[in-house]
């Protein structure tokens, strides 16, 4: 297959300027917004990655949104904080019912002594 090619080729108009060109490209690169609009966006995400505040809300003009966010943020870290509380109370019940259950299990078996502290102070006791 033979390669084919094309020309193309643009006629500027006698008044068309070097300054009205780069006019025009600057427009293309920046959507037409100009470079704060095409740099606005980036810059709220900025703000956002700062954590609890919602900054990006707040310069998006999102006053209430980000108020609300905040509101809704204390219940949540209440929540976190219960969470680590539970699983560590959590811990600590298990190694207490299962030192119980064996403190009992060797007890109830074949007349052994009591052991432990409470052991100790009635064999003082009783000697």
């Amino acid at each position: 297959m033979a390669a084919h090619e094309e020309e193309i080729v643009v006629r500027l108009d006698s008044g068309t300027s070097a300054k009205n060109v780069l006019k025009v490209i600057w427009s293309e690169l920046t959507s037409g917004i100009g470079i704060w609009g095409s740099m606005r966006p980036i810059f709220a995400v900025i703000l956002a990655l700062v954590p609890f505040l919602y900054l990006g809300q707040h310069f998006n003009r999102e006053h209430r949104k980000a108020f609300d966010w905040s509101l809704l943020q204390f219940p949540l870290i209440l929540t976190i904080i219960f969470a680590i509380g539970l699983w560590i109370w959590s811990i600590f019940d298990a190694w207490y019912i299962a030192t119980e259950q064996s403190r009992s299990r060797h007890n109830r078996g074949s007349g052994a002594k009591k052991s432990g502290l409470l052991g100790r102070v009635m064999r003082r006791k009783s000697a």
